[in-house]
């Protein structure tokens, strides 16, 4: 049975509260922006890449923003409902938020990375190369690698972050990955970049 990423409850609170976290980054990141762009969305009776089975995340590599790390932390919900962002101790990894799915099942896998932190550029400081048709993979712990290719790019105010849209059930194995973006505001981004993508594709590592 298809687990819920995230009770209704949750999900009016689901945007992420802080990226770049703790004041002002010690060498100031350029903000990140992106140009906003989508492909069609695969047609629901199109070939796809069969679903996977669950297994946790190991490895994530994008090679248009040079992404290549390995460990992924899981994260959760905060007291206050708010998703987990990794820490800034972290902030070299991407994390995935456990309480969805795996990457490769059916639904939406979210990953969380820092754009910058108080000590500097993070793990996602060159997202603003990534476009529509470049890939993603997860290595997952049973050996697979599933590989997405990004078909839509988003930036957002977090105070109109598009919940249901990101976390609400699909009827394909999809991702997210999440980070932040803007001019710095306060020692903090006040955007959300948001990028989705589809399963294409399965193969062992």
């Amino acid at each position: 049975m298809r687990r819920r990423t995230v009770t209704a409850a949750v999900l009016l609170m689901a945007a992420l509260a802080g990226c770049s976290a703790g004041g002002e980054p010690a060498a100031v990141t350029p903000p990140a922006r992106i140009v906003e762009s989508a492909a069609p969305a695969p047609a629901a009776d199109a070939a796809a890449a069969k679903p996977l089975a669950r297994s946790l995340p190991v490895r994530i590599q994008l090679p248009a923003a040079g992404v290549d790390v390995r460990g992924v932390p899981e994260l959760g919900l905060n007291a206050d409902g708010t998703v987990e962002v990794p820490s800034v101790a972290q902030a070299e990894r991407i994390g995935w938020y456990g309480k969805g799915v795996t990457p490769g099942e059916t639904g939406p896998a979210v990953l969380i990375g820092h754009f910058d932190t108080e000590r500097g550029p993070a793990v996602l400081k060159d997202v603003s190369k990534v476009k529509v048709g470049d890939e993603l993979t997860v290595t997952r712990a049973d050996g697979t690698v599933a590989v997405f290719r990004i078909r839509e790019l988003e930036q957002v105010d977090k105070d109109a972050f598009p919940t249901e849209k990101v976390y609400g059930d699909t009827r394909r194995p999809e991702l997210r990955l999440i980070t932040c973006g803007g001019e710095l505001v306060d020692g903090h981004r006040p955007d959300n970049i948001v990028l989705y993508a589809d399963l294409v594709a399965a193969r062992r590592d």
